[in-house]
């Protein structure tokens, strides 16, 4: 099965991944939105930030692909949509896509207030995990 990490409070990305599911086969994807619950992303090293800034997919073979290539695992898995997983995996399309993925999810990820709250708390506890170094005797 794969597993698909997404932003549900993003109207953007709930919109796609809802169509995605009326689409799909039964059983062949499991749809986690880490905005309901982010402790499915502890297993696999992601944080929230991280998750809400791209798309994360762990495919059958428990491989993490972010972002374009998170895309394409699922794309490939779709009536209709196998084709432009195929097309946007050849070399300078991928190079492309990836580019404009990343502006556009930093452009999303800086607009949405979810996210920023999510950036501040992981900052925040970062440095709280950081011990203070100790103070030499004069």
């Amino acid at each position: 099965m794969i597993t698909v990490f997404y932003d549900g409070k993003c109207s953007v990305c709930s919109k796609e991944i809802a169509y995605y599911k009326r689409i799909a086969a039964p059983g062949l994807f499991d749809w986690q939105d880490v905005t309901e619950d982010a402790s499915v992303l502890l297993p696999h090293g992601i944080s929230l930030a991280e998750a809400l800034k791209s798309l994360h997919v762990m495919d059958e073979s428990g491989r993490l692909e972010i972002g374009v290539d998170a895309f394409i695992v699922i794309w490939k898995q779709l009536p209709y949509w196998k084709i432009l997983g195929f097309f946007v995996s050849l070399p300078l399309i991928r190079h492309m896509a990836k580019w404009a993925y990343r502006l556009f999810a930093a452009w999303r990820f800086k607009r949405l207030t979810h996210c920023q709250i999510a950036l501040k708390e992981e900052i925040s506890s970062s440095y709280a995990n950081v011990s203070p170094s100790p103070r030499r005797k004069s």
